[in-house]
């Protein structure tokens, strides 16, 4: 199966604040992007998924 580029933008809250972030995650699809994000800021940042926000999630194109 062919992976994809995904960007995800969003919010994730550090003490009071929420703080905007993007990332590029490789993916098959968008679901499973979205999964990701969420995994990876809960095993880096330490944060329950309530704390993490997706705002859109769009493909990248060309490479």
């Amino acid at each position: 199966m062919e992976k994809n580029s995904f960007e995800v933008k969003g919010t994730f809250k550090t003490g009071d604040d929420w703080k905007p972030y993007t990332k590029v995650i490789t993916a098959q699809n968008e679901a499973q992007a979205r999964e990701q994000t969420l995994a990876v800021f809960g095993s880096k940042h330490r944060l329950k998924r309530r704390y993490i926000t997706i705002e859109s999630v769009n493909t990248v194109r060309g490479e």
